[in-house]
């Protein structure tokens, strides 16, 4: 491997990208990244290994400096989650990388797009495919690999896959679960792109990589669920179940919101099978231990979230929400109006067991009581097309920051001291809930913070709507919180 080859891989925030760079470190490369934010990717354990550009990718200026002077560019960039004109996004997104990649004379780029086998594709791979021509309609020679579904511990499909499966011994389904599709395993697709990296010259082809089996969406429920030790799947196909219905009911049995769902399952319309006629083997030759088949992806899969090794996941891209929100990071001095809910409890727990109890806050651990409230207040974001609380964690344990966690990300993490999330649910505003634990003469003060920067009157009207609902919610939150650090300790006592 040439060390001083610089890589420059954007979409490094997301499910795919992260796990790109944490491969090129690996493996030694100069790696530079593209994000918005920095901080979102200060905890990730490669961070201080690679050169971080702070940007965005829809702006050339930005570009020019990500791409001065890289060898190998990485486009890992989508936009399915930015509305009905996702494609337009995408369009002018990858034609600013084109003219930014020649400007800068960039050798070779690389993109990870969707297998397309027929005239009758979804809008999301049809734009798939654009981003593909736009990216190559310049000087720079570009690599396209399609790939279709992608198993792997965090991937949007194999969330879908694992959920619907385990949770619906019968299912109604549309005929599109009898559609032929060949995924690969993350592993797999890791491999491919990581080898794009060393390539001794430019390469501007369109290839399709595929794992080693060709099957039915159904078969892999079925196989997901005798690898669960679950009985056989009951599947019965209904032919009115439309895309939008079946993103609709994905929304409500999976943590996949449905603006997510719909691009994937109107995906799977089509036949999603690698084509012999554009195979990669004359320039990468295949794994050298061979493919994993599905059942071995998803054991991989499978084992990696029981063993809490998830290193990405679908929803570490930011979600967009509400339109008129602005970035998380504005300050107070901007002039906005910020309403707050502050409580304090002092304590005997240890800051040790306080902290655990703050960290492992959300997912399948719960909010600390008010159950049925954060239940209506999920299924009211999900309704309105927002992310919901199923939404979960990558880490039961452990957040770092620009993780996601339920409808909330994080947004700060000081060790032992405090947590800051900020609030991915739709709202007339911006909001956050704060925790931070204070040393206060051999006693602990656990302090709790709800605060909201509303959007005009509407933002405010909300707040005072919701705010009898806080004297059950978070008085509640932070006395089981308390609790639970004092049986930690307790347990810890008694060991």
């Amino acid at each position: 491997m040439n060390s001083q080859r610089l890589i420059l891989v954007t979409g490094a925030s997301g499910y795919v990208g992260g796990r790109l760079v944490r491969d090129l470190v690996e493996d030694k490369c100069s790696v530079r990244i593209l994000v918005r934010d920095a901080q979102k990717v200060s905890e990730q354990p490669w961070a201080s290994q690679v050169e971080i550009v702070e940007g965005n990718a829809n702006n050339p200026s930005d570009l020019r400096r990500a791409l001065n002077a890289v060898h190998t560019a990485f486009y890992l960039l989508h936009s399915i989650n930015a509305g009905k004109n996702f494609d337009e996004v995408e369009s002018a997104m990858a034609k600013n990388f084109a003219e930014s990649a020649q400007a800068e004379s960039v050798s070779q780029i690389v993109y990870l797009g969707g297998i397309a086998n027929d005239q009758n594709r979804s809008q999301h791979l049809a734009s798939r495919m654009n981003t593909g021509a736009l990216l190559a309609s310049g000087k720079v020679p570009v690599l396209e690999l399609r790939a279709g579904i992608i198993i792997g511990s965090g991937s949007a499909s194999f969330e879908m896959l694992r959920h619907l499966t385990h949770r619906l011994p019968i299912m109604t389904t549309p005929k599109w679960v009898s559609n032929l599709t060949q995924p690969i395993s993350i592993r797999d697709a890791l491999y491919y792109l990581r080898k794009c990296a060393t390539l001794q010259n430019p390469v501007s082809k369109i290839c399709d990589i595929g794992g080693k089996e060709v099957l039915s969406y159904a078969d892999m429920m079925q196989k997901f669920a005798k690898l669960s030790g679950l009985r056989k799947r009951w599947i019965i196909q209904v032919p009115v179940l439309t895309p939008k219905l079946s993103s609709l009911w994905i929304g409500f049995v999976t943590p996949v919101p449905t603006s997510l769902a719909r691009p994937l399952v109107e995906s799977l319309i089509s036949e999603v099978v690698a084509d012999p006629k554009k195979s990669i083997d004359s320039i990468i030759a295949p794994p050298p231990e061979g493919f994993i088949d599905v059942e071995g992806a998803i054991k991989l899969a499978l084992s990696r979230i029981a063993d809490r090794e998830v290193i990405s996941r679908w929803s570490d891209a930011a979600y967009p929400t509400a339109p008129w929100q602005k970035a998380q990071s504005d300050p107070d001095w901007a002039g906005e109006m910020v309403l707050r809910d502050r409580r304090e409890s002092t304590t005997d727990a240890t800051a040790t067991s306080l902290w655990q109890a703050v960290e492992s806050i959300g997912g399948d651990n719960g909010w600390y009581g008010a159950d049925l409230l954060w239940f209506l207040r999920g299924l009211i974001d999900r309704f309105f097309g927002g992310v919901g609380l199923r939404r979960g964690r990558r880490d039961p344990i452990n957040l770092r920051v620009g993780d996601s966690l339920d409808f909330w990300r994080v947004d700060e993490i000081e060790r032992g001291v405090r947590l800051k999330l900020y609030a991915e649910m739709i709202l007339p505003g911006k909001a956050w809930l704060e925790f931070t634990i204070i040393e206060d003469q051999g006693k602990r003060i656990v302090r709790q913070e709800a605060s909201f920067s509303p959007r005009g009157l509407g933002g405010q009207l909300y707040w005072y709507a919701v705010l009898p609902f806080h004297f059950f919610v978070f008085p509640t939150m932070l006395r089981n919180l308390i609790r639970k650090a004092n049986r930690t300790d307790y347990a810890n006592s008694r060991v």
